[in-house]
Protein backbone atom coordinates (compact mmCIF):
# COMPACT_ATOMS: atom_id res chain seq x y z
CA UNK A 1 0.00 0.00 0.00
CA UNK A 2 1.41 3.27 -1.37
CA UNK A 3 4.23 2.11 -3.25
CA UNK A 4 3.77 2.66 -6.94
CA UNK A 5 2.60 -0.36 -8.84
CA UNK A 6 4.71 -1.85 -11.66
CA UNK A 7 4.16 -1.49 -14.83
CA UNK A 8 3.02 -3.54 -17.20
CA UNK A 9 1.72 -4.39 -20.73
CA UNK A 10 0.16 -7.48 -21.50
CA UNK A 11 -2.27 -8.90 -24.17
CA UNK A 12 -6.22 -9.81 -23.06
CA UNK A 13 -7.94 -12.40 -23.95
CA UNK A 14 -8.69 -10.83 -27.61
CA UNK A 15 -4.76 -10.31 -28.48
CA UNK A 16 -5.05 -6.73 -27.64
CA UNK A 17 -2.29 -5.23 -25.48
CA UNK A 18 -3.35 -3.64 -22.42
CA UNK A 19 -0.73 -1.37 -20.80
CA UNK A 20 -0.21 0.42 -17.65
CA UNK A 21 0.97 3.62 -19.36
CA UNK A 22 -2.75 4.16 -21.09
CA UNK A 23 -4.22 4.06 -17.83
CA UNK A 24 -3.12 7.33 -16.39
CA UNK A 25 -5.59 9.32 -14.43
CA UNK A 26 -7.82 5.73 -14.52
CA UNK A 27 -8.01 3.83 -11.47
CA UNK A 28 -7.95 0.22 -11.65
CA UNK A 29 -8.57 -3.24 -9.88
CA UNK A 30 -5.80 -6.00 -10.96
CA UNK A 31 -6.25 -9.58 -9.04
CA UNK A 32 -3.85 -12.28 -10.20
CA UNK A 33 -4.85 -15.71 -10.04
CA UNK A 34 -3.51 -19.04 -10.29
CA UNK A 35 -5.19 -20.90 -13.58
CA UNK A 36 -8.44 -20.65 -15.60
CA UNK A 37 -11.32 -22.38 -15.92
CA UNK A 38 -10.67 -24.16 -12.16
CA UNK A 39 -13.14 -23.88 -9.47
CA UNK A 40 -12.24 -21.04 -7.39
CA UNK A 41 -11.08 -18.66 -10.31
CA UNK A 42 -13.81 -19.29 -12.00
CA UNK A 43 -15.57 -17.98 -9.00
CA UNK A 44 -13.55 -15.54 -8.77
CA UNK A 45 -13.81 -14.33 -11.85
CA UNK A 46 -17.64 -14.45 -11.92
CA UNK A 47 -18.10 -12.39 -8.82
CA UNK A 48 -15.84 -9.30 -10.30
CA UNK A 49 -17.65 -9.80 -14.08
CA UNK A 50 -21.22 -9.80 -11.98
CA UNK A 51 -20.10 -6.67 -10.29
CA UNK A 52 -18.28 -5.16 -13.13
CA UNK A 53 -20.94 -2.39 -13.62
CA UNK A 54 -20.50 -1.62 -9.56
CA UNK A 55 -16.70 -0.90 -10.90
CA UNK A 56 -17.51 0.96 -13.72
CA UNK A 57 -20.01 3.07 -11.80
CA UNK A 58 -17.34 3.84 -9.11
CA UNK A 59 -14.79 4.59 -12.45
CA UNK A 60 -12.57 1.42 -11.82
CA UNK A 61 -11.56 -0.92 -14.72
CA UNK A 62 -11.25 -4.31 -13.74
CA UNK A 63 -8.23 -6.56 -14.82
CA UNK A 64 -7.38 -10.58 -13.95
CA UNK A 65 -3.74 -11.62 -14.45
CA UNK A 66 -2.64 -15.37 -15.02
CA UNK A 67 0.06 -17.08 -16.97
CA UNK A 68 -2.29 -18.91 -19.06
CA UNK A 69 -2.21 -18.02 -22.73
CA UNK A 70 -4.69 -15.58 -25.14
CA UNK A 71 -6.47 -18.99 -26.37
CA UNK A 72 -6.88 -20.23 -22.88
CA UNK A 73 -8.35 -16.92 -21.91
CA UNK A 74 -10.50 -15.98 -24.16
CA UNK A 75 -11.97 -20.32 -24.04
CA UNK A 76 -12.31 -19.34 -19.60
CA UNK A 77 -14.74 -16.26 -20.98
CA UNK A 78 -16.65 -17.85 -23.00
CA UNK A 79 -17.31 -21.15 -21.44
CA UNK A 80 -18.34 -18.73 -18.11
CA UNK A 81 -20.11 -15.63 -19.80
CA UNK A 82 -16.99 -13.14 -18.56
CA UNK A 83 -16.67 -9.86 -18.86
CA UNK A 84 -14.13 -8.59 -17.03
CA UNK A 85 -10.79 -7.68 -19.04
CA UNK A 86 -8.79 -11.12 -18.77
CA UNK A 87 -4.45 -10.38 -19.21
CA UNK A 88 -1.96 -12.95 -20.27
CA UNK A 89 1.16 -13.26 -18.73
CA UNK A 90 2.70 -16.22 -19.69
CA UNK A 91 6.48 -14.97 -19.03
CA UNK A 92 5.72 -13.75 -15.61
CA UNK A 93 6.48 -10.33 -16.16
CA UNK A 94 3.50 -8.61 -14.32
CA UNK A 95 3.15 -11.89 -12.08
CA UNK A 96 6.74 -11.33 -10.50
CA UNK A 97 6.75 -7.11 -10.69
CA UNK A 98 3.72 -7.55 -8.38
CA UNK A 99 5.81 -10.28 -6.33
CA UNK A 100 2.83 -12.74 -6.46
CA UNK A 101 4.95 -15.92 -7.50
CA UNK A 102 5.70 -17.20 -4.59
CA UNK A 103 6.24 -20.09 -2.54
CA UNK A 104 3.44 -21.74 -2.12
CA UNK A 105 2.62 -25.64 -0.13
CA UNK A 106 0.11 -27.90 -1.20
CA UNK A 107 -0.52 -31.23 0.77
CA UNK A 108 2.89 -30.82 2.06
CA UNK A 109 4.38 -30.48 -1.33
CA UNK A 110 6.72 -27.10 -1.69
CA UNK A 111 6.80 -25.66 -5.29
CA UNK A 112 6.45 -22.21 -7.09
CA UNK A 113 3.11 -21.03 -8.10
CA UNK A 114 0.76 -17.31 -8.60
CA UNK A 115 -0.35 -16.53 -4.68
CA UNK A 116 -3.74 -14.96 -5.27
CA UNK A 117 -3.98 -11.43 -4.55
CA UNK A 118 -6.11 -8.17 -5.37
CA UNK A 119 -4.57 -5.05 -5.83
CA UNK A 120 -6.75 -1.36 -6.03
CA UNK A 121 -4.51 1.17 -7.75
CA UNK A 122 -5.51 4.94 -8.16
CA UNK A 123 -5.66 7.29 -11.26
CA UNK A 124 -2.01 7.90 -10.25
CA UNK A 125 -0.61 4.90 -10.22
CA UNK A 126 -0.19 4.19 -6.68
CA UNK A 127 -1.60 0.93 -4.58
CA UNK A 128 -4.20 1.95 -2.62
CA UNK A 129 -5.03 -1.82 -1.31
CA UNK A 130 -3.47 -4.78 -1.65
CA UNK A 131 -5.26 -7.78 -0.04
CA UNK A 132 -2.83 -10.70 -0.71
CA UNK A 133 -2.71 -14.76 -0.51
CA UNK A 134 -6.94 -13.56 -0.40
CA UNK A 135 -9.28 -16.65 -0.79
CA UNK A 136 -11.36 -16.37 -4.23
CA UNK A 137 -14.76 -16.93 -3.15
CA UNK A 138 -14.95 -13.72 -0.93
CA UNK A 139 -12.00 -11.45 -2.78
CA UNK A 140 -14.48 -9.27 -4.65
CA UNK A 141 -16.92 -8.86 -1.76
CA UNK A 142 -13.70 -7.23 0.27
CA UNK A 143 -11.94 -5.02 -2.80
CA UNK A 144 -16.17 -3.82 -2.74
CA UNK A 145 -16.06 -3.18 0.41
CA UNK A 146 -12.96 -1.58 0.91
CA UNK A 147 -14.04 0.93 -2.04
CA UNK A 148 -16.98 1.48 -0.25
CA UNK A 149 -19.09 -0.49 -2.63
Amino acid sequence: TGDNAPAFALPDQNGRLVCSADLAGQPYVIYFYPKDSTPGCTKQAQAYSENLEKFHAAGYKVFAVSKDSVASHKKFEEKFDLTITLLSDPERKAIEAFDVWQEKKNYGKVSMGVVRTSYVVDGQGKILFANPNTKAAGDCQKVMEQLGL
